[in-house]
Parts: C-alpha cells; sequence; structure tokens
C-alpha cells in the first residue's frame, strides 16, 4: 500500500466480511469529502490485483509509481495459503485540489488478506468492493492463473505481461485465451511503442510509403526475456501490411523464419542478446529490396535511429525520450484498459500463426 500521507483516511479490522470492507470505503469516502467538499471520489476504473502476501509490498510500490494513471479503485488480494483469517486495511488518499472551481479526486485502496480458504469465495469477496458500472481490470503479477481466473467474471479487461510467463509459447497461448473474452493489456506489447510509432514515421514520407511492399527482411534483437515482444513487432508489421505469416522455426538461440506478400518472400530473424538488461527491444533492422535500410537501436537517452537511402547515403540520429521505463509502462497499461487499441489483436493472431 502506497506511503500514507496526513490526509489519507485509514480503517483497518481482522476477521471482517466483504460487506464491512466496502461500508468502511463509503464511509471513509464520505468522511472526507464531508470535511472537505473540494473533494470527490475518483470513477473512472476498478482495478482488482491478485498477489502473493510475500511481495504485495513490491506490488505497492510499483502501483504509487504509475502517479495519476493509479485506478480509482484499487482491491489488492494478498494471497498467503497459510492465512485463515480475512483481514483488510482500507486507505483512501486525496489528490491536490486543483484550482479554484475543479474537484480534487479521492482514490480508494483495500489489501484484503486471504488464504487458502477463501480461494473458492474469490468472486464473493471482491464483487461487493468493486465500483459498480465502472470497466474492472485485474491483474495478476505473479502467476496464479488457476486462483485468480474465477474473477475473469468481474473483469473486462485483463493486464498482463507476457514475459512472466514461463515460456514464450504459454504466452502467446495464454494472451490468445484470454482476448476472447476480454480485452487483453499486454506489458509486453506497450514496451514496442516507441519502436512501431518510429517505424511508422519512417515509412509515412510520401517517397518512402512505396517502400513498404519492398521490404525483404527483418531482423530483432531482444532481451531473453522478451520473444513475445518481438514477435508481436513482426506481427503488428504482418497485420498491417497484409503478410501471411508462416511458422518459425528454432534456429540455435534465434527464431527465423518467412512470411509472403504478394507473391514474394520476406525474412524474419528474431534474436536474443544478453547484453541488455532491462526487457523489451535492443534493435530491430529493417531492409528493402531498393537497397534502402531502416534501423533503430536502443541507447542512453533514446532510441538511435539509422538510414540509408537507395544510392548508399547514411544518417544517424538519436530519438531522445523514446523509453517510458518500467513505471510508466505499467501506467501505460492502467491507461489503456480504459482505451482500445484495434491493432493489438490482429497482431497477436498473426503471433499465433508464427509460434513455433
Amino acid at each position: 500500500m502506497p506511503p500514507l500521507s496526513s490526509s489519507d483516511a485509514v480503517w483497518s479490522e481482522r476477521g471482517t466480511t466483504p460487506g464491512a470492507i466496502e461500508a468502511a470505503l463509503r464511509g471513509l469516502v464520505n468522511k472526507l469529502h464531508a470535511e472537505n467538499g473540494g473533494f470527490a471520489p475518483a470513477r473512472a476504473l476498478n482495478m482488482i490485483a491478485f498477489v502473493d502476501s510475500r511481495f504485495a509490498g513490491e506490488i505497492s510500490n510499483r502501483l504509487s509509481g504509475v502517479g495519476r494513471f493509479h485506478a480509482s479503485r484499487t482491491i489488492v488480494l494478498a494471497y498467503d495459503p497459510q492465512r485463515t483469517s480475512l483481514d483488510a486495511r482500507a486507505v483512501v488518499s486525496s489528490e491536490p485540489q486543483a484550482t479554484a472551481g475543479e474537484l480534487g479526486l479521492l482514490r480508494e485502496t483495500v489489501v484484503v488478506e486471504i488464504g487458502e480458504r477463501h480461494l473458492d469465495d474469490l468472486v464473493t469477496i471482491a464483487d461487493p468492493l468493486v465500483v459498480s458500472d465502472l470497466t474492472t481490470v485485474l491483474w495478476s503479477p505473479h502467476g496464479h492463473d488457476e486462483m485468480a481466473d474465477p474473477l475473469l467474471s468481474l473483469a473486462q479487461v485483463v493486464l498482463l505481461d507476457s514475459r512472466d510467463e514461463p515460456s514464450f509459447r504459454e504466452a502467446i497461448a495464454r494472451s490468445c485465451e484470454l482476448s476472447h473474452g476480454a480485452y487483453v493489456v499486454d506489458l509486453a506489447w506497450l514496451r514496442s511503442i516507441p519502436w512501431r510509432e518510429r517505424i511508422a514515421a519512417a515509412f509515412d514520407p510520401p517517397g518512402m510509403r512505396e517502400e513498404l511492399d519492398r521490404i525483404e527482411s527483418v531482423s530483432v534483437r531482444h532481451h531473453p526475456a522478451s520473444t513475445v515482444a518481438a514477435m508481436l513487432l513482426i506481427g503488428w508489421l504482418a497485420s498491417r501490411l497484409d503478410w501471411r505469416p508462416h511458422q518459425l522455426r528454432a534456429s540455435g538461440q534465434a527464431l527465423t523464419g518467412v512470411t509472403e506478400a504478394k507473391g514474394r518472400e520476406i525474412e524474419i530473424r528474431l534474436e536474443p542478446t544478453r547484453e541488455l538488461q532491462v526487457p523489451g527491444l535492443e534493435s530491430v533492422a529493417i531492409a528493402t529490396a531498393s537497397g534502402r535500410r531502416v534501423g533503430l537501436k536502443r541507447g542512453e537517452g533514446g532510441l538511435r535511429a539509422r538510414s540509408r537511402d537507395a544510392h548508399g547515403n547514411e544518417r544517424e540520429w538519436t530519438i531522445l525520450g523514446a523509453s517510458r521505463g518500467e513505471a510508466g509502462i505499467l501506467g501505460e497499461g492502467i491507461r489503456q484498459a480504459l482505451l482500445r487499441d484495434p491493432t493489438y489483436v490482429p497482431a497477436l493472431r498473426a503471433v499465433e500463426a508464427m509460434a513455433p
């Protein structure tokens, strides 16, 4: 749970019930509003986080770092298999009031300590705590899919990170399965946003657009745990450019293969690099049949871009501030729950076809 401030309202109880927790939250909000009519509860998004109680503090720190993208009401179900009682602690935090005439927002966080005996009642526990008529996001950052999946009945959005799955094959299968019943926000997909934006910008000038039909190879280097992120980038290209993906094959540590487009083949190579210390992509290189080359490489302060035209003329520059950092990625994931990215599912379906 985030650090408390003097203006926060707090409640806790051991051996409590879902009804008592909901009543306490309502009472805390009413108390703060009565003390200062300039405060009102934020009403945009619920988040249910099913976490391992040993790492509840780490999750609180991650959530406190997302700033204004914090959910309106966050329900943390902290699981300890040895726990027998249902204990809870709730905090209603007030953001600094804005300029005169504007409301300051109240955000609610409740941590419910649960054990093995409560797993069959997860929906009964969480349902009264979810604000009706708001989009609800389910996040289970420590796995526990079988335990948390009953909560899917309360959620319209699932937040996940494909790199947390045991293998990229399981990650792809999990995302595909979930996407049939909910809107999936994958942090692995969001990490590629700067790369996709820059690739799109590189081919946006009128003189470059025809080069899209001449692409003959794409290679991606990535963190060893970010295979899905690399595949999603290729899936995005395939779905946007009407390529027909084929199953990739293992070639040492790399994945290689081809996609087809209008009777021609595009060579694909995805290669992990242990030099990269953070999740995501390390570099992307695109070559066209006319001799043009477009390259992006992670560098200090942003992405390092390089281009070569058909005559061999090269230029290189830095795109500043391309990375959001991991706190920014999580914040963007929460924000995306209120949006709908129409490009993700087509990219995911292409990845499903490429998975070896």
